[in-house]
């Protein structure tokens, strides 16, 4: 929780920082502007192909440009901390127990049904799915629709656990190069000697910070 550090991660500073060294990543990180590990652990799981449509869109819901909306109130308490964005698979799990009464065991299946794209199991499901939101007060048309927004977003979906586990070791690396600057730059070269295009780019951070080499 510590401000420095995500003003730091804030700035795009994160050359050599872990998952979020890459030019695109800086530019969104600028544009998201993090102050929690929440954010930092969105960011990580929408950065890669297929979710990261989403990240322009999130970035304008945080920060109130666009308007959050749900298909149906019962999503709001599965979706709020990620903007109203699908982002994670275990949101996925969860919508389906919360809207159409699935258990934590169907709920399992339809997340690796959908990993390997299997149709007929997902057929199955989306019965399920339509006769559990039904006792939910959804309509016929509305829980399809839920169904179909579910099924887009998990083709894609990261696992959540993995993200934060990422995203602790961002962070603490990122601790690491706001408070412990040369050093941190230093072991890094150590560790990149033989890339001499590396060395360049960590010799040029160094200068940004002020580092005599």
């Amino acid at each position: 929780s510590d401000k420095k550090v995500y003003d730091l991660i804030s700035n795009g500073d994160t050359l050599a920082i872990f998952q979020f060294e890459s030019k695109g990543m800086q530019e969104y990180l600028k544009r998201l502007k993090p102050h929690n590990l929440e954010e930092i652990t969105a960011m990580n799981a929408l950065y890669r192909p297929g979710p990261m449509d989403n990240i322009p869109e999130f970035i304008d819901r945080k920060f109130g440009r666009k308007k959050i909306e749900y298909l149906h109130p019962l999503m709001e308490k599965v979706l709020d901390k990620t903007y109203g964005i699908i982002v994670y698979q275990e949101q996925v799990m969860e919508l389906v127990q919360v809207l159409g009464n699935f258990t934590l065991g169907q709920a399992d299946m339809m997340r690796r049904a959908m990993g390997k794209k299997k149709e007929e199991i997902m057929l199955k499901l989306k019965s399920d799915f339509s006769e559990g939101a039904k006792q939910n007060g959804l309509d016929h048309s509305t829980a399809g629709e839920i169904f179909e927004l579910i099924v887009k977003f998990a083709k894609y979906g990261f696992n959540k656990s993995h993200s934060v586990a990422y995203s602790y070791l961002a962070y603490q690396t990122a601790w690491l190069k706001t408070y412990y600057t040369a050093e941190f730059l230093a072991a890094n070269m150590s560790a990149e000697l033989l890339d001499q295009n590396k060395i360049v780019e960590l010799r040029d951070e160094a200068i940004k910070f002020g580092i005599e080499l």
